[in-house]
């Protein structure tokens, strides 16, 4: 087959993901391998390809298609989750561009609306993900609102109610004024802001003076209901008992007091506003106090405020800190930073508020999940992140798990008429019977009664994801779950490690009393270079497949994971896509010199070849041990760094060296054979991680059947490997280099030979042929002489000299070797500091501490002949 001069991403990565669909190669049934199992963290069904997908999908493909060249039955499932807010938001916007408002809709017109819509864009994210490469069983692909995956959440609301731990009541929640919904505490993003602090003064009730609030918040003043101090500040000890008039609306309040109040922050006096304050709210139950919420849903002042009724919070702020001046009531205003909460969703700023919610009590569902991390049952890759999961865990809250919304999977929860009793249900019909029973009336009809409004958050469903999927609830006993479940690894964020993996490792024990995955790899964030979190408001963010247009999948696949090690940040520029790219060229430019290569099959093999193809097999061998050893500890970046070194430097720079031929010569059928089944091998590490040129070049090494892939060929073992051998090779490397800078810093060709002289007690000349040949070297041969015009090099404990007469300056080649001298002496040193410390040598494995007496042992040597060489050139 001709092989093109150049390679063409483009025309590979389509042919190959049709090639690899056509066959079904990421299709998994059951059977008797092992099973390998990653479930997608569902995207959201508005959602279109970003970087941190990238990341992430990535890590989780190169991990199943390393799990089916091991062997293993792979399963990646692929779903979208149903996002209530933003799908929600998306359909309302929409809407309004034709000029229809949400509320002129009833619910079921609005939600055919937004069926439709799901049904016209949801399917866009996982389609971009194929043209990254992902390998994932799209039979299996799952939705967060399909009919079995909604029967499920239903059923497990319906559960935990009977178990007591769904209630409903009123409760100080997160509150979304844009999109008018509760959001959990953990959809709140807090940002530093540039505020004002604002000191209010309030009229003593005796007229024996005033009081002195200070806050961040001079709108909330309207539903002030209480001011507090702290009983042991002396300062406010007259107050006791006293009452202050609320500003403007002249409302008489108590002064009170509470352990709570910092007396260094502001004043020390504090305005409770027990409505609009998570604090206040708990300061108002302790001390029985009134909430007067003054806010409505979209955040305009209510009727309860009693003044700017209607006006947004924001333009009341200007408006009452006007007033307040013009009245005498403002003391002071000072800048001040501080943190305000901000909606994940729609970035509006949240408002605490009180609203009537369903809650799940979590303390003591919490409990398995936290007892099987901490006692590493399932794993957190990296580690560090177990502090802050048990932090989340011990002070977890309960769960506000209603939404204002009408996308998503509606509370069974049905009202009995004229009354705020209800009955739960999986169906208006069963609520009906449950109904009639709880009522005595058997007259009642369905339309008597009526449903909740509001939905499950959105988290309520993807908490059963590793369970639903596989229609676990519906049909407990079916293969699926019994063979794939628990599954393997889940690839995702830090940031959402509380709010969906520790509540599917909940469910998990709830459920089916078993954990849903056995490790948790944690991605860091992908930061642009100046560490600012990519965004579309920023402009910093590129688009995906605009990149993998540029630089082909394999090259954005490689870039993502050259400098993003588990649980750090990734701070991308093009540079590595296109760094990933070249590393594509390199290979593909690698294999056609091969291929290019002619052979003789009457050729011997020299002797420089033989013992080139011996070092790399002991190389390639020891790189696999590496690269396992990295993937077990879910070191994934560094096991690519493993397969690029082994590639770039070890093959390409050195091997590739030692074997071709002369130009324009043959090469010998032993070598050439040899060669390509190390390429071949290579294939096979580097397919996870760079899947279409490795399957491009696997069909043009040798000719393959009908339907073969590179993915389902066995991934190479680990074996022992000759460390004596690599190590020999390694001081070989250093001989070389030590010619060629020789060469260069002396300005003599290349093509000039030169003469080698060594000196040593023991010697293995299990390379000299290499050396020979890429040192370009006329002889190569042993001396017990003192040598004079020569540069010399000390390997271990022996002595390379090139003699070069007048070329040499004898006080030049003293001063680089006293200067080497001195260095390996500081290095002596520091490796004796770590044999001196007896914890070191107790504690550390046997073979770190073997190795730094291995060290000791070659430096004093080095050491040694330094100083004789020094000695016979003065």
């Amino acid at each position: 087959m001709d092989i093109p001069s150049k390679y063409n991403p483009k025309l590979t990565e389509d042919k190959w993901y049709a090639y690899w669909l056509k066959h079904k190669f990421f299709r998994s049934v059951p059977d008797q391998r092992e099973a390998y199992t990653i479930v997608i963290p569902p995207p959201n069904v508005t959602g279109v390809l970003h970087m941190g997908h990238m990341l992430n999908n990535t890590i989780q493909d190169i991990l199943v298609r390393r799990a089916r060249m091991l062997g293993k039955n792979a399963c990646w499932v692929p779903g979208t989750d149903h996002a209530s807010i933003a799908t929600e938001a998306r359909v309302v916007d929409k809407l309004r561009k034709e000029g229809i408002e949400k509320s002129s809709l009833s619910r079921e017109e609005f939600l055919k609306h937004a069926w439709e819509w799901k049904n016209k864009h949801g399917g866009i994210i996982l389609e971009q993900l194929k043209k990254l490469g992902a390998s994932c069983d799209w039979d299996r692909t799952r939705f967060t609102m399909d009919e079995s995956l909604s029967e499920s959440v239903i059923n497990v609301f319906i559960d935990l109610y009977k178990k007591g731990k769904i209630y409903r009541g009123v409760r100080m929640v997160n509150w979304d004024p844009q999109a008018k919904t509760a959001v959990s505490d953990e959809e709140v993003i807090y940002k530093e802001v540039q505020s004002k602090l604002y000191y209010v003064r309030y009229k003593i009730s005796d007229d024996s003076g005033y009081v002195t609030i200070a806050t961040t918040r001079p709108e909330t003043i309207l539903g002030d209901t209480a001011v507090c101090v702290n009983p042991g500040d002396e300062r406010y000890k007259h107050l006791k008992g006293k009452k202050v008039y609320i500003p403007l609306i002249n409302r008489l309040v108590p002064v009170i007091q509470d352990d709570y109040v910092d007396m260094e922050f502001g004043t020390g006096c504090l305005k409770i506003t027990p409505a609009h304050d998570e604090n206040d709210y708990e300061i108002g139950i302790r001390h029985n106090l009134e909430s007067i919420d003054i806010f409505n849903d979209d955040g305009t002042l209510s009727e309860q405020a009693q003044l700017y009724v209607g006006k947004d919070r924001f333009e009341v702020r200007k408006l009452i800190v006007k007033e307040l001046e013009e009245k005498g009531h403002i003391v002071k205003i000072e800048d001040y930073i501080n943190k305000v909460g901000y909606s994940e969703r729609t970035d509006a700023v949240i408002e605490p508020k009180l609203s009537m919610q369903w809650f799940l009590k979590m303390k003591e569902l919490a409990q398995p999940a936290l007892d099987n991390v901490m006692n590493d049952n399932i794993r957190l890759h990296p580690a560090k992140f177990k502090n802050t999961y048990r932090h989340w865990m011990e002070n977890v809250k309960d769960w506000c798990i209603s939404r204002q919304l009408w996308w998503g999977h509606r509370i069974p929860a049905y009202y009995l008429p004229g009354s705020n009793k209800f009955v739960i249900a999986k169906s208006a019909e069963e609520a009906l019977e449950l109904a009639k029973a709880e009522t005595g009336n058997k007259n009642l009809k369905i339309s008597d009664l009526r449903q909740d409004e509001d939905v499950l958050d959105t988290w309520f469903s993807s908490w059963l994801w590793p369970i639903s999927v596989f229609d676990t609830l519906p049909n407990p006993q079916n293969e699926d779950i019994k063979y794939y479940y628990p599954t393997n690894d889940l690839i995702t964020a830090p940031e959402i490690l509380f709010f969906w993996v520790a509540r599917m490792i909940i469910a998990g024990y709830e459920y089916l009393g078993e954990k849903p995955f056995k490790n948790v790899y944690l991605t860091g964030i992908v930061r642009d270079t100046q560490k600012r979190k990519m965004s579309k408001s920023l402009g910093n963010s590129p688009d995906p497949l605009e990149l993998i247009e540029k630089y082909s999948a394999d090259g954005v696949r490689v870039g993502m994971l050259l400098c993003s090690p588990a649980g750090n940040d990734l701070l991308f520029d093009e540079s590595l896509p296109e760094q990933g790219r070249n590393f594509a060229n390199k290979i593909w430019n690698a294999f056609r010199l091969i291929k290019g290569w002619e052979t003789d099959e009457n050729l011997q093999q020299p002797d420089y070849a033989s013992q080139g193809v011996t070092w790399f097999g002991e190389r390639l061998k020891m790189a696999v041990i590496e690269i396992d050893k990295n993937f077990n500890q879910f070191r994934i970046s560094e096991a690519l760094m493993n397969v690029y070194r082994l590639f770039w430097d070890d093959f390409s720079s050195w091997y590739l060296e030692i074997v071709k031929p002369e130009y324009q010569k043959p090469i010998d059928l032993i070598t050439y054979r040899a060669t390509l089944e190390i390429f071949d091998i290579m294939l096979k590490l580097l397919h996870p991680f760079m899947p279409f040129i490795t399957e491009e070049i696997w069909h043009y090494i040798a000719e393959r059947t009908k339907g073969a892939s590179i993915m389902n060929v066995p991934m190479p073992s680990a074996e022992k490997y000759d460390k004596k051998i690599v190590s020999r090779f390694d001081n070989a490397k250093e001989v070389i280099g030590f010619i060629r800078n020789t060469r260069a810093d002396k300005r003599i060709p290349n093509k000039e030979k030169l003469s080698l002289l060594i000196k040593a007690k023991t010697y293995r000349n299990d390379f000299d042929p290499v050396i020979i040949k890429l040192g370009n070297l006329s002889e190569l041969s042993f001396t017990e002489d003192k040598i004079v015009g020569a540069v010399s090099l000390i390997v271990k404990s022996g002595e390379y000299y090139l003699p070069l007469g007048d070329l040499v300056d004898h006080k030049e080649e003293i001063l680089k070797m006293q200067q080497e001298l001195d260095y390996t002496r500081g290095f002596l040193s520091s490796v004796m500091k770590k044999l001196s410390n007896e914890r070191f040598v107790n504690h550390a494995p046997e073979n770190v501490v073997d190795m730094e007496r291995r060290k000791k042992e070659d430096a004093e040597n080095k050491i040694k002949a330094l100083e004789d060489r020094i000695k016979s050139l003065q």
